[in-house]
This record gives structure tokens, sequence and C-alpha cells, in this order.
């Protein structure tokens, strides 16, 4: 499964999310829009919007920490 989550730093439910991946044992790669122009320019033109954070699994995009529908999307996915 590949787990990407667009944030900024200074965000915190991109923190929460972060931490939510931490304590699931799901690894994630970090994007930090920020430091990494041309992936907030592909993140802005798949969402249509710079709100982070920007969770993609297995290329489905999530807008937002919205935990019901991450642990829908899982399933039961374990690390």
């Amino acid at each position: 499964m590949d787990i990407k989550v667009y944030m900024t730093p200074t965000c915190p439910w991109s923190q929460k999310a972060k931490e939510w991946f931490k304590k699931k044992r799901l690894p994630i790669q970090e994007v930090d829009i920020v430091e990494m122009e041309k992936e907030r320019e592909e993140m802005l033109q798949k969402t249509g919007q710079l709100a982070v954070p920007v969770i993609v699994v297995d290329g489905k995009f999530i807008v937002g920490f919205q935990e019901e529908l991450l642990e829908k999307t899982l399933g039961n996915h374990k690390a």
C-alpha cells in the first residue's frame, strides 16, 4: 500500500494525520508543500485546492484528516 501525505510543518491537522499513521504503524511518504514546489503544484492540479493535509492512498485523494474515511479506505490493512 502506497500512502503519501501532503502537509505543511505548521498545520495541526497535518501533524494529527502524521501521528495517526504512526499509531497505526503505517509508513507514509511525507511531502512538505512549503519546500517542494513541484509536489505542491501536483497536489493543486489533482485536487483543485491548497488545503492540507491531502492524503493519497494507492492513488485515491482524501482532502483533510478524515479519520472515518481513512479507516474505510485502508480497511483492515496492517503494516
